[in-house]
């Protein structure tokens, strides 16, 4: 009888799960839309959780299926779900069941990546994502990457020099060095590419941009407290090609010429494709207040690159991307001199050299990928940055030794990453994510005649660990921690997150998210910019006693989104509390002969919270309405001094406590489009340097408020001969001309004294050649 109950239970250990598996089939196939195969698309088996997301070619497959009578559905964005009945009767059969995607409809359920760093669709994510794809940049005209992020939630893109007009990012209110800029997927914008790289990005290169705000993005370590930007360049998906020119002339003074184009090849196994893209623009000085100085700089940029992929095998995936980024900028007086003969000026030769190599390979029946990837940068530039001296002695050294400088900066990133699903977790389904990144960023950055020079390595290894748990078909709890080990911090910093997902009904999802993060005491992107101030140049240094900077973040938010046969309506209400504590802000320290001097330090702490409202709707894809707007306040725990014997404020400057967009599209037919947008920037705090003629007192400004509200009208013509069409577009960039008024004047300006529109009123026509 013993050993009877013993062999039996052998038995079972051994055979039982042959014989369980035995009971099972699969299901393979290919899903289609009328330009061909379509990559991630999802396919599902009703009322189970075994489902799989579309490879390169279109292809899926589903194993260990249950036998019995299923329903299979295929869905993606842009198109009508479609469901089928099937039934699988004999172990271990596979049936071929293929779908071909034609109706459009009305969805909003993008599939996203940056939130979880694993494919997902927008509404399954616990983490928000914004998506803002290329059709949208071309229907707001945008030139470049930091032309477009205004138009997305919680974001606002600044000026911030009047002379060489770099810009910074904002999110949730907090300033440039708070958020992380990804290039598909990787942290390879260093901090002096930050400085000018939103602009040198042209638009044309990209294919949509995500966005997470706050610290639900701290899986991408340090200095991802305001949230996470995602650049994910073109891809190749069918054959195609595209030609566009477009002229601009700014307030009737500046021509502002911009010529791109694109070709993409896939072939016909669809296991090699290529994206090409190449962008030339060439635009003159702009100067508002007739000094003439610029307020707008003259600039040449040429970049180009390619993004290329090849399958080994059937579950392998071999990713290339590789740009060159060439721009020569040039702002101050506009004369036909050398940088260093002029009264004032800033002159920047910039080359930027980018990629990334990825590799991926699935297989335990798609249940497990592992992604390795290198990705690497390098920016090189010689600058100038100076103003005519008035005394003899002070004259004839800056001849002598004018302030050239040069720049080289390096970035190198590599890791992997473990993805594995378990199917049967607890009663739910589980993906676990396991990674390890490691950073170099190296910035040299010298200008020998102020005595000036930053030489900074860091070097990060992050380690993180998520798992992303749907407890309940409603019910998701997303949970993480990263561990950073960061040269100029002594311990390892941990980050923990933690995010849930309830789904009401089909149409409303409610999630809260929490978040640590940190920033390491180095340089970032605006302590790399000397700036003109009371009649010299302006320099930033970091206090020896600098600390980390530390945050927490809680957000809660609602979103709907109510799809019917002819229109879909939505709204999002996200409320955000972020906590840093040793702030990080900067101390007037003085001058010496060459101008002001300020120190970053480390402040008690400030307080970040607002909230966040977005509005959507769509009728029939003929008329199409995006809106988001924040309120929120920023402020310091203490009074900071901004300028040395001017009253210290909490707020923080350049920070207004409102400011959003919204953009309305109407596309009645496939000839003509239509499309007007709004942005909106509140008031906010802004330092003023005395110095120039029109400035005799240092001060701190209220600023005005700004509309910008702008047009483009498009018309398309069929070209049958060549299966191509022809666009012709024109329209008006800031119609009621909302720009600053109070500008410094001469060489001893403020250039820090910049606020508002990045340009004023602007008239632009173009052409679009491109293949059907």
């Amino acid at each position: 009888m013993t050993r009877n109950w013993i062999f039996n239970l052998i038995f079972l250990t051994l055979f039982l799960p042959a014989l369980t598996q035995a009971q099972t089939g699969s299901i393979f196939g290919t899903v289609t839309n009328n330009d061909g195969a379509v990559e991630l698309a999802s396919v599902s088996i009703s009322g189970s959780s075994l489902g799989v997301i579309t490879k390169t070619k279109g292809n899926y497959r589903i194993k260990e299926i249950p036998l019995g009578t299923l329903e299979v559905t295929a869905s993606y964005i842009g198109y009508e779900s479609i469901t089928k009945t099937i039934t699988l009767s004999d172990p271990q059969q596979e049936m071929e069941l293929n779908f071909i995607l034609a109706d459009e409809t009305l969805d909003l359920d993008e599939v996203v990546v940056t939130g979880t760093k694993t494919f997902k669709r927008q509404t399954n994510s616990p983490i928000i994502v914004s998506v803002l794809n290329s059709d949208a940049l071309e229907n707001v005209q945008a030139c470049n990457l930091s032309e477009g992020l205004k138009f997305q939630p919680g974001l606002r893109v600044e000026t911030d020099c009047q002379t060489c007009n770099y810009t910074q990012l904002r999110m949730n209110g907090l300033a440039g060095g708070y958020s992380q800029i990804l290039v598909n997927g990787r942290p390879i914008f260093s901090p002096l590419t930050g400085l000018y790289g939103m602009e040198q990005l042209p638009v044309n290169m990209i294919d949509r941009i995500e966005v997470i705000r706050g610290g639900g993005s701290s899986l991408y370590g340090s200095s991802a407290i305001g949230g996470t930007v995602n650049v994910i360049t073109k891809i190749p998906r069918k054959n195609a090609y595209s030609i566009d020119y477009n002229y601009q002339n700014i307030n009737g003074q500046t021509n502002d010429h911009q010529l791109m184009g694109n070709t993409t090849f896939v072939a016909e196994n669809g296991n090699t494709g290529f994206s090409l893209f190449i962008n030339r623009r060439n635009r003159d000085f702009y100067d508002h207040n007739d000094d003439n100085f610029s307020e707008i700089p003259l600039l040449e940029n040429t970049s180009l690159g390619i993004n290329t992929f090849f399958l080994p095998g059937e579950n392998q995936k071999l990713e290339l991307s590789l740009s060159s980024l060439n721009e020569y900028r040039f702002g101050g007086e506009m004369v036909d001199k050398p940088a260093y003969l002029t009264q004032q000026s800033e002159e920047r030769t910039t080359s930027v050299l980018m990629g990334s190599l990825d590799y991926q390979i699935n297989f335990n029946n798609d249940n497990t990928s592992l992604i390795t990837y290198l990705a690497w940068q390098n920016t090189a530039r010689a600058h100038y940055t100076g103003i005519i001296p008035n005394g003899e002695e002070e004259l004839q050294t800056h001849l002598e030794n004018p302030p050239y400088g040069a720049s080289d900066v390096s970035t190198y990133n590599a890791g992997l990453q473990l993805n594995h699903r378990l199917s049967n977790f607890l009663g739910g389904t589980n993906v676990l994510t396991f990674g390890a990144e490691y950073v170099v960023d190296d910035v040299f950055d010298e200008i020998d005649a102020y005595s000036y020079l930053i030489d900074q390595t860091t070097k990060d290894l992050g380690l993180f660990l998520q798992s992303d748990w749907e407890l309940l078909p409603q019910l998701t709890l997303l949970s993480g921690l990263r561990m950073d080990k960061h040269n100029f911090v002594d311990r390892p910093v941990f980050s923990p997150r933690a995010s849930l997902l309830y789904k009401l009904k089909d149409y409303t999802q409610i999630r809260l998210n929490y978040g640590a993060g940190f920033r390491a005491p180095q340089a970032f992107d605006a302590d790399l910019h000397i700036a003109f101030a009371g009649g010299g140049i302006s320099r930033i240094s970091l206090s020896p006693d600098l600390l980390p900077e530390r945050s927490q973040s809680l957000s809660g938010s609602i979103n709907f989104d109510k799809p019917t046969e002819h229109y879909i309506v939505g709204f999002t209400v996200e409320g955000f509390h972020t906590r840093l504590n040793d702030a990080f802000y900067l101390q007037p320290v003085g001058e010496d002969s060459f101008g002001e001097l300020f120190e970053k330090q480390n402040g008690q702490g400030a307080t970040v919270q607002g909230i966040t409202l977005e509005v959507r709707a769509n009728y029939d894809r003929k008329i199409q309405l995006e809106s988001g707007f924040t309120f929120q306040s920023s402020q310091f725990d203490n009074p900071v001094e901004y300028i040395e014997g001017v009253e210290g404020i909490r707020e923080f400057i350049r920070t207004p406590n409102d400011y959003g967009f919204a953009t309305l599209s109407y596309t009645p037919n496939k000839k003509f489009n239509a499309n007007l947008n709004y942005v909106y920037t509140g008031r906010m705090q802004v330092p003023h340097f005395a110095g120039a003629p029109n400035q005799e007192v240092d001060e701190i400004i209220t600023s005005d408020a700004f509309s910008e509200l702008s047009a483009k009208l498009g018309y398309v013509l069929e070209v049958k001969n060549l299966n191509s069409e022809i666009e012709l577009y024109s329209g008006v960039k800031n119609i009621f001309n909302a720009y600053q008024e109070q500008f410094d004047i001469g060489k001893n300006r403020d250039s820090n004294f910049v606020f508002g529109p990045a340009q004023p009123r602007t008239f632009y026509v173009g052409l679009k050649l491109r293949s059907k």
